[in-house]
Order: C-alpha cells, then structure tokens, then sequence
C-alpha cells in the first residue's frame, strides 16, 4: 500500500502552531516507522502548505491517508477527508482532537483510532491492506519501556518541506493534570519512560543538530523521576553525538543544581516552563498545585536554571476568572523582572476532553461551537469563551496590545544581551536570540489580521506604555560589563 500520514493546520488562522521553528509531528514519525514492509509511506506537513496535499489527493497517490489533528486543524482535517473520499482513498484520523470526539471525527473519517497507536498500528494496517477497516480502534496507554514503541523515523522529512530540529520523546504522561491541558487525559497521569539505551540510539542517528525533547515534563515532579532524568543526562553525557537541545519540564527542576548541571553538559539551552499566571486563586482553579507552591520562590527557582547556563521560556495564560484588563501587561513586567528570557502569553482555551471544556460548556460560558468550523478557532490566539471581568473582545484587545507593543519595540538584542548575562552562556544566549527574533516576527506577521479585525491601531495609554516599558526592561538592574562568553561546546 501507498500510505500518506498527514498533519493538517487551520486555514483561517495564525497561530503558534504555523509560525516560528519548522517543529517535527513527532507522532507521525513514530507511526512510519512502524509501517512494515513493502508498504511505502509519505509524511505531508501544512506547517509548510496545503498545495501538496490537495495535489496528491487529487491524483489518487494513495491506498490510505492517516491524519493526526490538534483541534485548531480538525476542519482541515475533515476537508482532506471529503477529498479522500472523492477519490476513493481510505481514511483514518486519531489524534488528540478525534480521541476527544470520535464520534464528530467518524462522520467525516472511514475509521477513527481513539488513544495512543503504537500498538494498535499494525492491525490498522493489515485491515486496510485487506480492505477491511474497523469503523473505530480503541488505543490504550502503551508500555513505551518496551523496544521500539516511541522511536521515531529520525530521516523521515516531508515532502512539502524540511524541518529545522529534530523531535525525540524520553517519556509519557504528566501527573499535574491542568484542568486546561489535554495531557493527562490522552497520556495519562504517569509518566513513563522509554530504555535509556534505545533513546541513546536515536539520539545519535537523527541527522539534526538541535533537538526538540518533547516530553510535556522531563524532569517531573518527584526523587524517582529526578534520578531517572540524572541517569538520561550522564548517559547523553558519556555517549551521545554533541546536540543542542530544549524541552520543557515544571519549575520545581529549578532547586535541584545537580540536574541542572547535568543538562547544561548535556547540551540543554533552555527549557519552556508552564508559570502560567501570578495569581494564586487562578492556580488553583487551574489545579496546578506545584506552581501554586512555589509562587513565592519563582525567582529563586529561575535563578537556578541561570546558574547552570540555562535559559527560561516562560508560558502564561490569560484570561482565568480572575484576570482583568491590566493583566496581560502586569504578566509581562513581571515575568521581566523574574528573569524570564522569553515569554508566551496565549488565550486560555478550552479544548474538548478537559475539565475545563467540559465544566465550560455545562456552564453556557463556550459561544465557539458551531462545530466543526470553528475549531479553527482553537489556536490560542482568539478568545472562544465569555471570560468573567470583560468581554471576550476586550480580552482578545489585549493580548493585541501585547503584540503590537512586541512588533513595534527594539528589544531582541537587549534580551539576547541580558540572557548572556544571567546565563554566562552564548550558546544559550544565540538560542533566546531565536526564539524572541521569531516571536517579534510572529507579533509582525499577525498585526495585519489584528487591524483588520480590530478596526483600530493601540493608542499610547498606561497599558501600552507599560507594555513597551517590559520590553525594555532589561539590562537596567544589571552591570554593562558583560563576562567573557563561553566556548561553544556542541
């Protein structure tokens, strides 16, 4: 069979998930390299277009189409699979979104698999070879301690394009469990590891030279998880090819210096951090207990990662039941003064198959439901719910205000400046540079759609000018003199 795996993304929106690094569908690699012999497979990824999709299709390239989606691409998802079935190709989704709503996703796919694939795969495939696909495959959480379940197709590029970094995935699971987040509920609570020796080995054969370790917490939350990540780390250490890597982890892996240290040997630049909110009743609506713990000690744990070298992406969320107006640019100026060196502030969205979503919807609070269009919504740049101290559009002029003041402020090369200070790193430093130098560049390109959609351009107000004023604070509190940068050492 002719097999295309395809990651499909909105088309009416702009988004986090369509900009920036060209970040491998780290899902799609690990099912290619499950599909046996003499079976071919294709990837297609619209992070880089839709052209060659629409093209394949059309010319009836393919046996079987499998389609991974977030929400934000499950419209498009559903288009590609009325294109199939024109064409008489056959059709399954799975996924996060069709795992959350089988039943939307089997009225537009032959067959719909619910849960993790790693083992269910090769059923799938040897139905489809012999024409026989199940209407619905129910995944279950796999033990990914066993060979080859996790390992992905580290050469596999897309037709349509080539990925920057490579993605490679140690672990499963996070016990934190966000109300928000779809995580805990599509790959549990546990977190469970893959062998050492095999994340060894694919860390050395991905031709890439920057990783992306997707774990959604590599460090977790306890002794047990922290000594499995210090054995990882030595390991890369003593025998893994020199990369560059981030991941993303929670804020407790800040007091421990020893792993840290480790990390930092081990070619860590930096690490994306879930702070999410200041406010403490907005974390516990979140059920994020560990970050609620440590509120007090942010800036002590985020001293912590500077120490060993590395750098904090710092993630927020506004608009929890107790944000107001003020609270996009009180997030950003505090995140500045804790040393964060780089921020993303995202519209809270309640995805399907959370609490939140669920408890939202009971509640009538959900106006983003004339489904499936308006998935194409659920990119976390738009506001889908009524939020409770302003309206939904206020919310959403925020976070423009945010943008605008990020597009229009010279202040990339000052947060490199400052993250090379903190950090005694240049290696750490070059890879904020990135992150914020496409950041600006997102806040640029959306502009043009915040105009047209706002009808205005921000005016210069307390907010605004508290806006710029965080994107310049950054060297003010530290000496001019900057130490002598370290020898690049992967």
């Amino acid at each position: 069979m002719r097999i295309a795996l395809i990651n499909p993304v909105a088309r009416r929106c702009q988004g986090y998930h369509t900009m920036g690094s060209k970040i491998p569908q780290l899902g799609l690699q690990v099912l290619a390299r499950l599909v046996p012999e003499p079976h071919t497979v294709d990837l297609i990824d619209e992070i880089f277009g839709f052209e060659a999709t629409e093209r394949r299709i059309r010319r009836g390239h393919y046996d079987l189409v499998g389609v991974t989606s977030y929400s934000s691409g499950a419209t498009r998802a559903y288009e590609i699979a009325a294109q199939c079935r024109n064409e008489e190709i056959r059709t399954i989704m799975g996924g996060p979104h069709a795992s959350a709503v089988p039943d939307e996703a089997a009225r537009s796919f032959d067959s719909v698999a619910i849960g993790e694939c790693d083992d269910i795969w090769p059923a799938i495939i040897a139905d489809a070879e012999k024409g026989a696909l199940k209407p619905r495959y129910i995944g279950h959480t796999v033990d990914v301690n066993r060979t080859g379940i996790g390992h992905a197709s580290q050469h596999l590029q897309p037709i349509n394009g080539r990925y920057d970094v490579a993605s490679i995935q140690t672990s499963r699971g996070c016990p934190v469990g966000c109300e928000y987040c779809s995580v805990t509920k599509f790959n549990g609570p546990a977190i469970r590891r893959r062998p050492i020796e095999e994340i060894l080995e694919e860390w050395n054969e991905t031709p890439r030279r920057f990783i992306f370790v997707t774990d959604d917490n590599f460090f977790g939350v306890g002794p047990k998880h922290a000594e499995w990540a210090k054995q990882l780390l030595e390991e890369i250490i003593r025998r893994g090819k020199k990369r560059l890597w981030f991941s993303q982890t929670t804020i407790n892996m800040g007091e421990d210096a020893e792993g840290l240290r480790l990390a930092y040997r081990a070619g860590c630049r930096g690490m994306l951090i879930g702070f999410e909110t200041f406010n403490p009743e907005s974390l516990k609506d979140f059920h994020k207990g560990i970050n609620r713990n440590n509120l007090l000690r942010y800036k002590e744990l985020v001293e912590g990662f500077h120490r060993a070298g590395i750098s904090v992406f710092g993630a927020f969320i506004i608009g929890a039941d107790q944000d107001t107006e003020d609270t996009v640019a009180e997030t950003a100026i505090q995140s500045v003064k804790l040393g964060i060196d780089t921020i993303q502030i995202t519209n809270l969205t309640p995805l399907p198959g959370t609490k939140l979503y669920e408890r939202w919807m009971s509640e009538g609070r959900i106006f983003a439901t004339h489904y499936p269009e308006d998935w194409e919504r659920y990119t976390f740049v738009e506001t889908v719910y009524h939020p409770r101290r302003m309206t939904a559009s206020r919310l959403d002029e925020m976070i423009y205000e945010l943008r605008y003041a990020a597009a229009n402020t010279s202040w990339v090369w000052l947060r490199t400046l400052r993250t090379w200070w903190m950090t005694r790193s240049l290696t750490s430093a070059l890879f904020i540079h990135g992150m914020n130098r496409g950041w600006k560049r997102m806040a640029r390109m959306q502009l043009p759609r915040d105009e047209q959609r706002f009808g205005f351009t921000p005016r210069s107000n307390d907010r605004t000018r508290k806006l710029r004023d965080a994107f310049h604070l950054t060297l003010s509190k530290y000496p001019t003199a900057l130490p002598a940068p370290e020898a690049a050492t992967a």
